[in-house]
């Protein structure tokens, strides 16, 4: 029998993908095969996620239950169905998480002499040191708000620190207060580190919020307080820029940016021991539901936990350095154009340095035979060594154009920036197209040679940034070839001009070519296999949500077409159900770096397609981004990609996690079989041995 997925309803919610992606993280916490203060990581990254889940994501889908509510999402369920499923799963994370941190991390670091000072058991000793850091530190910047008429409840900047305090008394002017608002300095830190001598251990750290509980009374002077808690909110932090009327997307977007920090109100965390009706005080100033409040048994913002290991010099408790490689071509020619006319040259990344990145436009800035550079911008980082290198290429008199995201999530204030900076040097900075985010990773560099202009190019799965390229694992790839650097030239012209989309040599590019391209790879996968033919597809992403491809993946599946899917988010395809989806195996893969690189193999009857891509199968990738999809255009760099990217990770049973058709996770078990985890293989392969 065939299924069609509309049918059956056969898309999975992408919130509760996105979760359970989350619940493969905190499980690295869990896993004591880990380095501890790497464990610690892993469970500060989940914090940090579920801040950008409820930003985005909930939000989103809050917005939907007021607006929306009978119209049924892609999976089937009205908007207020997915967000109580979504609410209880969320709420079921968190617990895990903090059970986590209380039973397992606090012992575990305790053993290894890195200590939280409970304020219950502080000695006198330490009472006293927190007294005088009380004093000296804390309570200069400390400005309490107590709640009457004159004073109302105050604005509650997003995720900041704030405690709610419980008073009864007279005040100096005779006022009586029940209730005053402390906020956190964001200037202060979470946690404090504590000296040797009144802790016994190097590293002896106590909690702000200790701090402040143990000494709140020296704010309200002859009053008493019944009680001080701790609460934080989440709000919705989506930008958007009305389309009516915009003359400027920089100014408008500086202006949206202000508000970013007071948006509606998403999530409520307050201390578990908050009575009921102070909590019932604060779900109405937020306009929050019971569902929409987190108690929770410990710090309310986990995030800042991820500053403990550089504070602990515990090498022992770390993941091993490495160094990364050097591709051999490189290691032999010093003169990186040179070395790129001899042949297309990959990099992957973390495993090989990005420093040649940097190397080429530093080169291309100095070179007095270059012309031009043109260079995406989506995120950099707030310091830039390669926009410092634009800046210089301008400022030596080439020609040089900027195409910088100010739409990319989270990073508008820093692109902001950095076209300010980049136009004061004198580069011609553009904004893409407006509607579409530009997520293609793309540089050009004209030179001329023996009286001709002659391109290179650097294209790639990740950004430009410099600080990610050794924690996400990306490829990027330097070439001279003729067609490719024709095509990325194409998209330029794009970017910075008018004019109708012409047709490309070898790239796919979205919102063109790039989705119907896919299609059709998967068209004569089929079409083989219906033949007879061994037909083949190994795709590498971060997230598959995009319904037509799955639907075209599905009617692979049902054709007899072997399909491995490696995606480390959020998946909506169900692999694995009879007559529909019993010839995909979808996998993730959850280690030390980010799998970031987006590959997609297609067998083609021997001839063995790959494409590198900076695009995931998502409806916003493929239709709203400008994205490009470039191919391995030599059989040096085909072997490489299908080597490092594809089969380490179909034999990994160490960091791989099987998804089963409900949509859970299982962890692939290494029981009796060697031990076999991808990212080790690499490190030891491209990292300490440097091979090419």
């Amino acid at each position: 029998m065939t299924y069609k997925p509309a049918d059956n309803q056969l898309l999975l919610n992408r919130e509760l993908g996105l979760l359970e992606f989350n619940r493969r993280v905190l499980a690295q916490a869990d896993d004591a095969r880990n380095p501890l203060l790497e464990r610690l990581k892993f469970l500060c990254i989940v914090s940090s996620n579920l801040d950008e889940f409820f930003e985005v994501r909930m939000a989103w889908l809050k917005e939907n239950v007021r607006q929306y509510p009978t119209r049924l999402l892609p999976e089937g369920m009205t908007p207020h169905q997915a967000y109580e499923l979504i609410g209880k799963e969320a709420h079921a994370l968190v617990e895990y998480q903090y059970r986590v941190l209380r039973e397992v991390m606090f012992p575990a670091l305790a053993q290894e002499n890195i200590f939280f000072f409970r304020r219950s058991l502080w000695t006198d000793a330490q009472r006293e040191w927190v007294r005088d850091f009380f004093f000296r530190e804390l309570m200069p910047v400390l400005t309490p708000i107590g709640l009457d008429p004159s004073h109302p409840f105050p604005r509650i900047l997003n995720k900041s620190l704030n405690f709610i305090i419980e008073l009864e008394g007279r005040d100096a002017f005779g006022r009586t207060a029940e209730m005053a608002i402390v906020q956190a300095p964001r200037i202060l830190p979470r946690f404090v580190k504590m000296p040797r001598e009144v802790t016994g251990t190097d590293h002896g750290f106590v909690f702000l919020s200790s701090i402040l509980h143990a000494h709140v009374d020296e704010l309200f002077a002859g009053m008493h307080v019944l009680g001080c808690y701790q609460f934080r909110v989440t709000r919705d932090s989506d930008v958007t820029v009305d389309d009516e009327d915009i003359k400027d997307l920089r100014a408008a977007l500086e202006g949206e940016l202000s508000q970013r920090s007071y948006g509606d109100a998403v999530r409520l965390e307050v201390a578990d021991n908050l009575p009921s009706h102070l909590m019932e005080y604060l779900k109405e100033q937020f306009h929050l539901e019971d569902a929409d409040l987190y108690r929770v048994n410990g710090p309310v913002n986990l995030v800042r936990l991820m500053q403990v290991p550089d504070q602990v010099d515990r090498p022992d408790l770390k993941f091993e350095p490495f160094m990364p490689g050097v591709p051999v071509e490189l290691r032999k020619q010093p003169d990186l154009f040179a070395a790129i006319r001899h042949g297309d040259i990959l990099l992957h990344h973390p495993y090989q340095s990005f420093t040649p990145v940097i190397d080429l436009v530093l080169q291309a800035a100095r070179d007095p035979h270059v012309v031009a550079l043109k260079m995406t911008v989506y995120r950099t980082g707030s310091e830039s060594a390669l926009m410092d290198a634009l800046a210089e290429a301008a400022q030596r008199g080439k020609e040089v154009t900027a195409v910088v995201e100010l739409m990319a999530r989270f990073d508008e204030e820093a692109n902001i920036n950095w076209a300010a900076k980049l136009e004061r040097a004198g580069v011609h900075v553009v904004y893409g197209v407006y509607g579409y985010k530009t997520h293609a990773k793309m540089l050009l560099i004209v030179r001329r040679e023996e009286g001709k202009l002659k391109r290179y190019v650097h294209v790639g799965t990740g950004n430009y940034h410099p600080r990610t390229s050794k924690l996400y694992t990306d490829f990027g790839l330097m070439s001279a070839n003729e067609d490719l650097s024709s095509d990325v030239n194409d998209v330029f012209m794009q970017l910075t001009g008018l004019g109708l989309a012409g047709d490309h040599n070898v790239l796919w590019q979205a919102p063109f070519t790039l989705q119907p391209n896919f299609i059709k790879a998967i068209d004569r996968e089929i079409a083989h296999a219906k033949v007879g033919r061994k037909a083949v597809i190994i795709a590498k992403m971060n997230a598959l949500l995009e319904p037509s491809i799955i639907e075209k993946l599905y009617e692979a599946s049902q054709a007899g077409v072997t399909i491995h899917l490696i995606v480390r988010g959020v998946c909506a395809l169900r692999p694995g159900i009879p007559g529909l989806s019993e010839n995909i195996r979808v996998r993730s893969i959850i280690g030390r770096f980010l799998e970031h690189h987006r590959v997609y193999y297609f067998y083609n009857d021997g001839v063995e397609d790959v494409y590198l891509s900076s695009a995931d199968w998502m409806g916003r990738n493929l239709f709203r981004r400008i994205e490009i999809a470039f191919p391995a255009l030599t059989s040096r760099v085909k072997r490489r990609v299908i080597r490092e990217a594809l089969r380490p990770y179909l034999v990994d049973n160490v960091q791989a996690w099987e998804m089963l058709s409900d949509g859970r996770y299982r962890r692939k078990a290494t029981r009796s079989a060697k031990a076999r985890s991808a990212q080790d293989m690499l490190l030891a392969e491209m990292g300490a041995k440097q091979r090419n």
